[in-house]
């Protein structure tokens, strides 16, 4: 069974370094990864936050949240 991960960002400087720092190490093989940038798809917002995101980036690993470094708040977003 592949692990499933949700890797949420806002497309800030913050994120942009957490997404090529830490999915570079996800095995594609083993991790079934999505990546959304919640500034082209605000419409998952409403997911992240029902994932437990706080702040993004995030990663959101077999439905627990991680979060890493500090781009923004999710409120922010909306």
């Amino acid at each position: 069974m592949k692990t499933t991960a949700i890797f949420y960002h806002a497309g800030c400087p913050v994120c942009i370094e957490a997404e090529s720092s830490l999915t570079q190490y996800l095995d594609q093989g083993k991790v079934e990864l999505e990546i959304i940038h919640l500034g082209e798809t605000p419409a998952r917002i409403v997911d992240a936050e029902n994932a437990g995101v706080k702040s993004v980036p995030a990663l959101v690993l077999n439905g627990t949240p991680l979060h890493i470094n500090f781009g923004a708040n999710i409120s922010d977003l909306k």
